[in-house]
């Protein structure tokens, strides 16, 4: 059983695969830092006043604060504004991947075109052997 398992771990497609998922989760935090740290600031400053979509939120109780300046209950609210951000997250990561999808595409070769089947050899054989006859 560990000798199978040995080879189903040692076969490319597991191993290409575990290097995908790596690759993917820092391509994740690349992007992730492109949207919050460049593209964001930019959004923010074309709605107006560097509106920052993470703050976007709608309370729905306040925080209960202590005579001493604690937080005995914390804010409840609606974080509407992450969720902007998620979506303009996801958008970013999806035409960069269609990208890179569409750079990839263009290195792969075109698919060979197929020659029609001609007569198989037997065929042919019978017809020499027809026409040496006559």
């Amino acid at each position: 059983m560990l000798k199978e398992f040995k080879n189903f771990i040692m076969t490319g497609n597991v191993i290409d695969f575990a290097v995908a998922v790596i690759l993917a989760g820092a391509i994740g935090l690349v992007i992730n830092g492109f949207v919050s740290d460049i593209m964001m600031p930019f959004v923010g400053s074309f709605l107006g006043d560097g509106l920052n979509f993470a703050d976007m939120k709608v309370v729905l109780s306040e925080a209960v604060v202590a005579a001493d300046g604690t937080v005995t209950t914390p804010e409840n609210a609606i974080l509407y504004g992450k969720w902007i951000n998620s979506i303009i997250n996801l958008i970013v990561v999806g035409f960069v991947l269609f990208m890179i999808v569409k750079a990839y595409n263009k290195t792969k070769k075109p698919p060979a075109e197929e020659t029609p089947a001609g007569p198989s050899d037997n065929q042919l054989l019978t017809e020499i052997r027809d026409l040496l006859k006559k």
